[in-house]
């Protein structure tokens, strides 16, 4: 369904503090994606993403498109600010950061195809 919440992703300073904060708060599970302390956050409900060095700190909530590139273009036409599209990343899909026309922080994400 478009527009349905599919994941969020935690901007931060220090992935490595945001691991120990949010495991000893939630009891979150943070699983390691390539080197350092990124990861995806499995929290019993919708995925979240963990990254770090974040010049614009903060929780971005990505909405589900069937074609994010459509999407990105009517972002556009709305006033808003469209992101770059990510390459399609396997058993994820496609996924953009964008800001509406108030300058608020969101994202798109196209599911893998079935």
């Amino acid at each position: 369904m478009s527009g349905e919440p599919t994941h969020f992703e935690f901007g931060v300073a220090s992935a490595a503090s945001a691991r120990q904060f949010y495991a000893k708060l939630f009891g979150w599970t943070v699983h390691p994606m390539g080197d350092g302390d990124e990861g995806w956050i499995e929290t019993g409900g919708i995925r979240g993403g963990l990254h770090e060095n974040d010049p614009n700190p903060g929780i971005v909530v990505y909405f589900s498109v069937p074609d994010i590139e459509a999407a990105l273009a009517t972002v556009k036409e709305l006033g808003g600010e469209p992101g770059q599209a990510s390459p399609d990343e396997p058993e994820f899909g496609r996924f953009a950061e964008c800001k509406d026309d108030q300058g608020t922080r969101f994202g798109l994400h196209q599911p893998p195809a079935a």
